[in-house]
């Protein structure tokens, strides 16, 4: 009955999507209140059908109502609680109705949130964003039903994708929808703006909150995916430049690069064309991503689905809306006029670059990933792009957004001088290149990254303290001047501060990392870089729906114990797949990283030892992005200074 009542309300919302997608857009064109006034409800009703539909789903996953086709492909009675609980979005179906939900969400918080919008945007803005409701309720209903029903249902599941039960995957697809979709409401606001004919300082304010929003929880998202495949998949990396990892950093790049632009066309009322085109484009990535995972035409462990109809489905939603936006965009991008005129050193060019650096990184992931499709449509060739491609096609743009960014931050808007932006930076830059070379001078090998590295993630963290000092002026009050900064001053270093580290830690890992395979004995020591490594014993013990082969191995360096490690060896008989659980201790300079093999014939295990530099500080560095993020979107002036700008332009008609 409740999962009826699920399918139902999915229908129901589909209905009211309709209705949010026509009438307010009909109402916003003829000025009548009335209709743009339907928007507003519209959006809460659709959000809470979706809701429902979605918790009846979770419910039939909770149960193991082994009647929906769906739960029987990815559920199992014994899966612990969580896994059940996250099952729910750990496929193609339910993934979906997540997807919808978000779509809703954010159209919801828009009406309830958005009331110092004029009412015209505001009515554009959610008539677009149901519009990709409908698109998407649309393709699930036709396509991905996940409420179609067996008429046999079996007496147990086929279990989730053993890879997929985990804690930190489990939580990874939500923060990555919520940022994927999230990019929804820039494409919305974007579009509005090009049907009323005008962008000004105030949407420069209001698209900000929303982008900043997504792309908080695209940091996150991104960020627990790939500590997931570092400790999970038991190959040792973070980050394998797979299809379905690029698909979300892609939206990422242009996320970041549309943050920083929306600055200028709040601040200086500049580079609004330009502005509107990158919140086009990061949400049509966010669907390319979407058409990779869903449509099966490039292979990765994370993809959903294997089904091309599917694909052509999702395309033609790309299609649809990117190409309606872009058709939009080149009859309308003329009248958004730029008022604010900047020199060519200033603030605002360095903005220009870093959004330059960012769509040209973007494109590189994008040619990277996608040639091997285009190869074999347009070539008849099968070709593989990996991880040496985007290494040596990538990096120089971080490196350059890395020497960019403390320069720009010191530059003053409108019009600036090069030497007084440099000049304060000037000890900063000594002391960098002084860690840099002292990175070449312990390392025992000869590579560039780690010195480069350690260079670039100084420079970023000592600019960004260079510039907190600076707007605290000079006098006797700077410690308190400095803790009274703005939310987004604030946020703005702590974000920065956290791509430095980043920075310095994916180069040490990437300098400095030691591999060590071999075949341990039971009690007979091996060392690796310094570390004295003993196997004790390996066990095999029942889990709740896997064996599990675990070996226990102490770890001691000059003597003194560090560390017993457990690294495992799962298989899960329903699902007839292994998965690896690597042990990991971890301290701010180094990871010591097992993992444990087969038995051998000749008698022992194999190990395999990394001792990998400096990985949790990628993680740091992730999460200090995401707090500068969230510090910024507390900021209060993004309230106080909506709400004055609304009430001062309350009585001039949309354009």
């Amino acid at each position: 009955m409740i999962t009826e009542l699920g399918h139902f309300a999915l229908l129901l919302a589909f209905g009211v999507a309709l209705v949010q997608m026509i009438v307010p857009m009909i109402g916003a064109a003829k000025g009548w209140p009335g209709w743009m006034a339907v928007a507003e409800p519209a959006a809460g009703i659709q959000f809470l059908l979706i809701a429902a539909s979605f918790g009846a789903l979770m419910w039939a996953f909770i149960t193991s109502d082994f009647s929906l086709a769906v739960v029987v492909a990815n559920s199992h009675s014994m899966k612990p609680m969580l896994y059940k609980f996250s099952g729910t979005w750990g496929n193609h179906e339910g993934s979906m109705l997540l997807w919808v939900l978000i779509v809703a969400l954010f159209g919801a918080m828009a009406a309830w949130f958005g009331g110092q919008l004029p009412a015209s945007l505001r009515a554009r803005v959610l008539s677009v964003q149901a519009s990709i409701g409908v698109a998407f309720i649309a393709f699930i209903l036709l396509t991905s039903n996940p409420f179609d029903r067996l008429a046999v249902p079996p007496f147990d599941g086929q279990d989730l994708n053993p890879l997929l039960q985990d804690p930190g995957l489990a939580f990874h697809p939500p923060f990555l929808y919520l940022g994927y979709v999230g990019l929804s409401m820039a494409f919305s606001f974007a579009v509005a703006a090009l049907i009323e004919g005008r962008v000004d300082a105030a949407w420069g304010r209001w698209v900000r909150p929303w982008t900043l929003a997504a792309w908080i929880f695209l940091t996150i998202g991104i960020a627990l995916g790939s500590w997931w495949a570092y400790y999970e998949l038991g190959w040792g990396g973070f980050w394998f430049w797979d299809p379905v990892e690029n698909a979300s950093f892609m939206p990422w790049l242009l996320a970041a690069a549309l943050l920083h632009s929306a600055i200028v066309v709040e601040k200086r009322e500049a580079l609004k064309s330009w502005t509107i085109l990158l919140a086009i484009l990061a949400f049509g990535f966010s669907l390319i991503g979407t058409f990779i995972v869903r449509s099966g035409l490039l292979t990765s462990v994370h993809a959903f689905a294997n089904d091309p109809d599917r694909g052509i489905f999702i395309l033609g939603i790309m299609a649809f809306f990117m190409g309606g936006a872009l058709i939009l965009y080149s009859l309308r991008a003329g009248a958004m006029e730029a008022k604010g005129v900047f020199g060519l050193v200033s603030r605002e060019s360095a903005l220009v670059v870093n959004n330059l650096l960012l769509a040209v990184a973007c494109f590189v992931v994008f040619v990277g990933t996608m040639w091997p499709l285009l190869a074999e449509m347009f070539f008849d060739r099968k070709l593989s792009v990996g991880p040496p491609f985007f290494d040596a096609a990538f990096t120089p743009f971080m490196v350059l957004l890395g020497l960019a960014l403390p320069v720009g931050s010191s530059m003053a808007w409108k019009r600036a001088s090069l030497k007084r932006a440099l000049y304060p930076l000037r000890y900063v830059f000594v002391v960098a290149l002084a860690i840099g070379g002292l990175a070449w001078a312990m390392q025992t090998g000869r590579s560039l990254i780690g010195p480069v590295g350690m260079f670039l993630g100084a420079w970023v963290l000592m600019g960004v303290a260079v510039d907190l000092l600076q707007r605290t002026g000079r006098g006797p009050n700077r410690l308190r001047r400095l803790f009274r900064l703005p939310g987004a001053d604030w946020g703005k270093a702590t974000a920065h501060a956290g791509l430095g580290i980043t920075i310095m830690g994916i180069a040490g890992i990437y300098a400095w990392t030691v591999e060590d395979i071999r075949v341990a004995q039971i009690d007979v020591p091996f060392e690796v870089y310094g570390y004295e490594m003993t196997l004790r014993s390996v066990t095999k013990d029942n889990g709740p729906n896997y064996v599990s082969t675990t070996a226990v191995i102490d770890v001691v360096q000059d003597g003194k114990f560090i560390a017993t490690l457990a690294p495992e060896k799962r298989f899960y008989p329903v699902a007839q797949m292994p998965t690896t659980e690597a042990a990991i201790h971890q301290n701010a300079k180094r990871d010591l990283y097992l993992v444990i093999g087969d038995e051998q014939v000749g008698g022992g295990w194999a190990v395999r030892t990394y001792v990998k530099a400096m990985t949790t500080w990628i993680w740091i560095g992730c999460g200090l992005m995401a707090l500068g993020g969230i510090f910024s979107l507390l900021d209060r002036r993004f309230r106080v200074a909506v709400g004055a700008r609304n009430r001062a332009d309350s009585q001039v008609p949309a354009e």
